[in-house]
């Protein structure tokens, strides 16, 4: 009976899925940034590298081939790259997102992913060499989400509903330590309601990957990133204006946020029980507009304005028996805006980023504040962001382009090691030989400033004799063939290729590292790997 049953549920899944309408898209699903695993000191946590790395796509970039997927539905946001992703890695469109369409009842599947197997031609497996939070794509790890859906629309209402679950699995996975375990996170957990009583109008309430456009090269969202649990409204006024608001609630890890301590049990019980002295609740709202311009030949103009707003409950934690430590309430937020234009032909575009974070909002929605003012709280610590992305094709070229400077201060009106200033400048060409495939090369050169005081050319490591803040760069050259089904794009996937990356540190670079790590003794590193790479269906 329940081989029936399944059967049963399995060619419903099917027919359901071959009556699905294809829709030409303008997104492209986004990648989640994949673990770091051994990297160097990385620069204080933030939005986007408190969590395992998440996949990116360019924002503003379409895909190269039409896609079934789930049509936008009206409040969500004006650009289908904050639509199109999952969690960590695809192009995000820059044209304008396209009018809801109706679709049939039932289940869709999605998925975004990139599998690696890559050596550093010295016996040890290949290994992310970046030293600034967000760089080249090259070495990054094994990583895949898996969406399931099901939409359905309502005759008596004439709302539609979309239910969305995302399971995602980060390296290191069986195949390669043969560990039969799994890194698995929930990325995505909500329903989105949407025409709910007026065109337009909608409603979200989960768990949810919120955020809008990205740069892919870097696989990052500079703007608006945000990993939530709550909910949030949103009206679109047509395909080319829309607002919308969020609010979350967190409880992140630390003992800035909670603490466990053992007390005796009641009505002497035999043990002790657990406690929770301090869980500080936090509260992250955001606010987002965007508007499109059409221009003639399908081109356009946008423009976005974002916020958010961080607030933490005051609590105490206690610091020896009997002896308790009282934290004053914290707050922070988040000013930022974009401003991108694309051609409307072969997801040719660009995008300028920035955004200004102060307070707690400086260190993201889940990282711990190491250093704090003098009254306790986070005030003082801010992060300033610019960041450029785009991409150009024309024949049987295309280049993409990406960069970013930020710089970020803690609480601690001293410098130290987690008060940073860095950047990176890339550039990715590619020729296609014909439609099946191509030759990429990349070159990158990536520079970090760390407020700790060190002596130039003292051992990697070393503090003695200091003579300033502790500098560190490398360049990077990468070369990869690849071939793809879908035909010729910078975007185009899936994707299999072979990868080629050489990394020249400085020995401020070495210095990062801990002693006795390969990274801190090699001058040059090599990356040699197979991987391929693929995303469809993907929502936000």
């Amino acid at each position: 009976m329940a081989a029936l049953v399944a059967m049963s549920l399995q060619g419903y899944a099917l027919r359901s899925a071959a009556q699905q309408v294809p829709v030409d898209t303008t997104a492209s699903p986004d990648t989640a940034e994949a673990p770091a695993g051994e990297t160097p000191l990385a620069p204080p946590p933030t939005a986007e590298t408190a969590l395992p790395p998440q996949p990116a796509g360019p924002p503003g970039a379409a895909p190269a081939q039409p896609a079934a997927v789930r049509p936008e539905l009206p409040g969500e946001a004006a650009t289908a790259s904050s639509r199109a992703r999952a969690d960590p890695a695809a192009p995000a469109a820059a044209t304008p997102p396209p009018v809801a369409q109706s679709r049939q009842d039932g289940f869709s599947f999605g998925s975004y992913g990139r599998v690696v197997a890559a050596t550093d031609l010295r016996g040890r497996p290949g290994r992310d060499a970046d030293i600034v939070a967000h760089g080249s794509r090259l070495d990054e790890s094994t990583y895949v989400e898996l969406t399931l859906r099901r939409d359905d629309h309502w005759q008596k209402t004439g709302a539609s509903t979309g239910v969305v679950t995302t399971l995602a699995v980060a390296h290191p996975i069986f195949h390669h330590d043969g560990v039969f375990d799994a890194s698995i996170a929930v990325r995505n957990l909500y329903l989105e309601v949407s025409d709910l009583g007026v065109k337009g109008l909608s409603l979200w309430a989960g768990s949810r990957m919120y955020r809008g456009d990205d740069i892919y090269l870097l696989d990052w969202w500079p703007l608006d990133n945000l990993n939530t649990l709550g909910g949030g409204v949103g009206y679109a006024i047509d395909a080319r204006t829309s607002a919308a608001l969020h609010a979350g609630l967190s409880r992140p890890q630390g003992l800035f946020f909670g603490q466990i301590v053992e007390r005796p049990s009641p009505f002497n019980q035999v043990g002790a029980a657990s406690v929770e002295v301090l869980s500080r609740q936090k509260l992250v709202g955001s606010a987002r507009a965007a508007h499109v311009v059409p221009l003639p030949g399908g081109a356009g103009l946008k423009g976005v304005a974002y916020g958010e707003l961080h607030t933490l409950a005051r609590g105490q934690r206690q610091t020896e028996p009997n002896v308790y430590q009282r934290l004053p309430a914290d707050s922070g937020y988040v000013l930022g805006a974009e401003i991108g234009a694309y051609t409307g032909e072969r997801d040719t575009h660009v995008n300028l980023f920035f955004r200004y974070a102060g307070g707690l909002a400086a260190h993201g929605e889940f990282a711990t504040p190491v250093q704090l003012a003098a009254d306790g709280t986070a005030a003082g610590a801010r992060e300033i962001v610019v960041a450029l992305g785009g991409n150009w094709e024309r024949g049987p070229f295309g280049v993409m382009v990406a960069g970013y400077l930020r710089s970020f201060r803690d609480a601690s009106p001293d410098l130290d090691l987690h008060d940073v200033d860095e950047g990176i400048a890339m550039v990715r060409p590619h020729v296609f030989l014909g439609e099946l495939g191509g030759l990429a090369v990349e070159a990158s050169y990536q520079a970090q400033q760390r407020g700790v005081l060190s002596t130039p050319g003292a051992p990697p490591g070393s503090l003695e004799a200091p003579e300033g803040p502790h500098a560190a760069s490398l360049v990077r050259f990468g070369v990869s063939p690849f071939v793809t089904p879908a035909g010729r794009g910078d975007l185009s996937r899936p994707v299999v290729r072979l990868i080629w990356a050489l990394t020249l540190r400085d020995a401020g670079a070495r210095g990062l590292y801990p002693e006795d790590d390969v990274f801190g003794l090699r001058e040059t590193e090599h990356f040699f790997g197979l991987g391929a790479e693929w995303w469809f269906n993907t929502p936000s």
